[in-house]
């Protein structure tokens, strides 16, 4: 277990620092990553069907957010989704759900690490030219996130405070664009007859904007880092989820009307050409300084949670008990390097010119799998009674829906990904078949 006097749900006093508007921080840092730059030009071809599909994507993620508030409330312990889990149905379905969450995690910060250094290749090209500096790179920029990490979850924490205020500079700068261009008759409605409005672009548009919001739960699983967490977390979770959805309202919705829907959906940087177009043509450089910024805030927070879950499993007797132990800073540091040291081999493996495509494969895959630890957690919520049974069963169908809209060969990958935790399940209930006691 881990070492230093311990208080409140097994974490040293001193080992609490984040606060509500750190914790807030890292659920928007967390959800606000590089892909948002993108998602102007996905959005675009679906014209007016992206209104209620933001619409339902917004109302769906508020309302898993608000079961992860309420099960917080009633179980404030590191390990979020995998206690709320533990809690409702035992360990068993927990591992699963826990394991394909870990694995979401390191896969998805291989992705974030690959994208931050592409961005940085737009100041220097020898990046984008030379595969093995350019892994050299992302896998320092892994490492130097998960050293700040060890040295202390406050230091993370005001690294992600700080990249998260940054990251939303050029969003909002946008949408002041849009305001100022709004009186002079410059912006471009989309045709509310190309494509018409109909529940199978709402659909496909709705998985697109879900992506975005992924790691809504951010705050809930350090919530031993947390000062106050059944009063924080739920907070932090709920306000920061609504506002995400509002700055990714404002600011996809500004760049479609200023730039066209047509050209929006064509353009390779739409957040680049909209400043360029009232900043200069360095705005290129500009936005892609803000997204390696975005990128690089994002993978931080991950990086947090990718070496809290392994602990909180550890912890409840489903992992090795020293992924547990705690350094003098309250940091389960054995953890951290066994998820970043997994980072690293996918890296590695991403290397190899032949293997992009496959790696690209794998992060999706392990999205989908992050889906079903939502439809898990709203089951928790209906059957421990932490919120109303509407909102739960709201949030469950939600997440259906999600999984429906990401396709079947997706999703069976995704099961595959869940039951390859089977062997490793049964090791850990042959050597520790008694539960531990959570963080």
């Amino acid at each position: 277990m881990s070492d230093g006097p311990k208080v409140g749900g097994g974490t040293t006093a001193a080992a609490r620092p984040l606060g509500l508007v750190m914790a807030t921080a890292l659920v928007v840092g967390n959800m606000i990553g590089s892909g948002v730059y993108m998602l102007p030009a996905s959005l675009a071809p679906y014209g007016w069907n992206v209104i209620p599909a933001w619409g339902i994507t917004i109302a769906g993620s508020l309302a898993i957010a608000a079961v992860f508030a309420g099960l917080c409330r009633a179980h404030p312990k590191t390990g979020g989704p995998y206690v709320y889990v533990r809690e409702a149905f035992g360990r068993d379905l927990a591992f699963y759900v826990a394991w394909a969450y870990w694995i979401s995690l390191f896969v998805g910060n291989g992705a974030i690490a690959v994208a931050a250094i592409s961005y940085l290749s737009a100041f220097m090209p020898v990046f984008a030219t030379d595969a093995r500096l350019s892994t050299a790179a992302t896998i320092t920029l892994v490492w130097t996130m998960t050293a700040i990490n060890i040295s202390g979850t406050r230091n993370a924490g005001w690294v992600q405070l700080i990249a998260t205020v940054l990251k939303v500079i050029p969003l909002a700068a946008v949408v002041m664009i849009a305001a100022m261009a709004a009186p002079h008759g410059d912006l471009a409605f989309p045709d509310p007859h190309k494509p018409e409005i109909g529940l199978a672009a709402i659909t496909t548009a709705g998985t697109l904007t879900l992506w975005a919001f992924l790691g809504l739960e951010s705050a809930t699983v350090p919530a031993g880092k947390v000062h106050q967490p059944e009063k924080t977390i739920p907070r932090a979770t709920l306000g920061g989820t609504a506002l995400t959805g509002l700055i990714y309202l404002l600011a996809c919705s500004a760049v479609v009307l200023l730039l066209a829907p047509e050209v929006a959906a064509h353009s390779a940087a739409p957040f680049a050409e909209v400043i360029g177009r009232y900043w200069g043509p360095d705005a290129a450089h500009v936005v892609a300084a803000f997204a390696m910024i975005s990128a690089i805030g994002a993978l931080n927070g991950w990086v947090l949670l990718q070496g809290e879950m392994p602990a909180a499993m550890a912890a409840g007797g489903v992992f090795p008990a020293m992924l547990d132990k705690l350094s003098a800073r309250g940091v389960p540091v054995r953890a951290h390097l066994l998820s970043s040291s997994l980072v690293t081999i996918l890296l590695l493996l991403n290397a190899s010119r032949t293997t992009v495509s496959l790696f690209t494969f794998v992060a999706v895959l392990a999205t989908t799998a992050s889906l079903v630890m939502y439809v898990a957690v709203a089951a928790a919520a209906i059957k421990l009674r932490a919120v109303r049974p509407w909102i739960a069963v709201a949030a469950a169908i939600y997440a259906l829906w999600a999984l429906y809209g990401a396709g079947p060969v997706a999703n069976l990958w995704g099961a595959v990904l869940i039951l390859a935790g089977v062997p490793v399940w049964w090791i850990m209930r042959g050597r520790q078949p008694a539960a531990a006691p959570s963080t």
